[in-house]
């Protein structure tokens, strides 16, 4: 039997983006394992993880930020390695999931105080600032051991970095979403005011990468034969700054007469106990996203029992056929907007949602960290 792991996991956030959703579940599937697993997490608001760990965990504390971005991801490395200095050092392996956290680690090991670390590369950033993407560069090349969740991002490295990355598959917690009910469903509609139809749900708040603008033009054709149609924009917790294009999809929305706070929803960030229920009292997914590592949230909303739109483009089509979802071309508002219309169909739907759940059954958290344990004791039997 192969003995059980020290394995520390870093992440740059404790809020729910798609990175450190995979963190936490990856985290508490390892633990389940009988590994020794302890998650560090940089915590800007002192209230912890959105939602409690069955693992170990350490929170990092990191202060307000004045200047810019670059100064922002400048700090946050720099608050990493100071907390991670002060860390006894027992782990047999170290796994980043993000720029920020690879770039600390990385310190760590130019230092000679660890021999080796591990990166998961959700996916690859355009980035303007010379800094971020000399980050962006640091994280990618310094670590002994790439992973990557699709092989999107898995021929994008081999492509760019000449890097041949591992393949990782996600999963999804199929106890915490599912069609079932819990009760808990009737409050949070009322203190939503979700009282339209149909309720179109979409996670991941209003910014470029998940297509806002061009999903709200789709929705103004959706109210146009459908009145009383909600869309729900939820999340959006995030450490760039979007404002521009955000004024930008409030000015839409003002000029289309599409009223917020009834047609329009914008909750912010969803607690951890009524996300399930959201994802229940919505009668489909819509996720015309332009990038994504994988989209957790399209997984979460078929082991809900939610019909999907997403793009028709990589990853979604490595897991997704057109049995499974509408695919969809994510820059035409009008093609959008049909999907919208056709997934409400009774027989539509009732086809997608039984689809959608054997989906899920092939993605387990359980089999992701099996295969990360793969890789990490060939990766420590490599520096043996």
């Amino acid at each position: 039997m192969e003995p059980n792991l020290r394995i520390a996991l870093f992440t740059y956030s404790t809020k729910p983006r798609g990175s450190v959703v995979h963190t936490l579940e990856l985290a508490e599937a390892l633990h389940d394992l009988g590994q020794q697993v302890c998650v560090y997490a940089l915590d800007k608001d002192g209230a912890g993880f959105y939602r409690p760990l069955r693992c170990a965990y350490k929170l990092v504390p990191a202060q307000p930020v004045t200047g810019g971005i670059d100064a922002l991801i400048e700090q946050r490395i720099r608050e990493f390695v100071e907390y991670l200095n002060q860390v006894e050092r027992i782990y047999d392996c170290y796994h980043a999931q993000d720029c920020i956290s690879a770039n600390a680690i990385a310190v760590l090991k130019q230092r000679h105080q660890i021999r080796h670390f591990i990166r998961t590369v959700h996916h690859i950033e355009d980035f303007n600032s010379p800094y971020l993407q000399d980050c962006q560069e640091k994280s990618i090349r310094y670590p002994d051991l790439c992973l990557c969740v699709s092989s999107k991002w898995q021929t994008e490295l081999q492509k760019q970095y000449q890097i041949e990355a591992c393949r990782v598959t996600n999963g999804v917690n199929t106890q915490r979403f599912s069609p079932h009910r819990d009760g808990s469903e009737t409050a949070l509609k009322h203190q939503l005011s979700l009282d339209g139809w149909p309720i179109y749900l979409t996670i991941g708040g209003i910014e470029p990468r998940k297509n806002s603008l061009v999903l709200l033009q789709a929705f103004t054709e959706v109210l146009a034969q459908y009145p009383q149609a909600q869309l729900i924009i939820a999340g959006g917790a995030t450490l760039f700054d979007y404002q521009t294009y955000r004024e930008e999809f409030f000015a839409a929305a003002h000029i289309a007469d599409v009223p917020i706070g009834k047609s329009l929803l914008l909750p912010g960030t969803i607690s951890d106990n009524q996300l399930p229920a959201l994802y229940r009292l919505s009668n489909a997914f819509v996720f015309p996203s332009l990038k994504e590592g994988w989209g957790l949230v399209v997984l979460e909303a078929m082991a809900s029992s939610l019909p999907v739109v997403t793009s028709n483009i990589s990853p979604f089509t490595e897991f997704l056929s057109d049995a499974d979802a509408l695919l969809i071309d994510p820059d035409s508002a009008s093609v959008i907007a049909q999907a919208m219309k056709t997934i409400i169909q009774a027989d539509v739907a009732k086809a997608l949602r039984q689809n959608g759940l054997a989906v899920c059954d092939r993605y387990t958290w359980k089999h992701s960290a099996e295969q990360h344990l793969i890789y990490y004791r060939q990766l420590i039997q490599s520096h043996a």
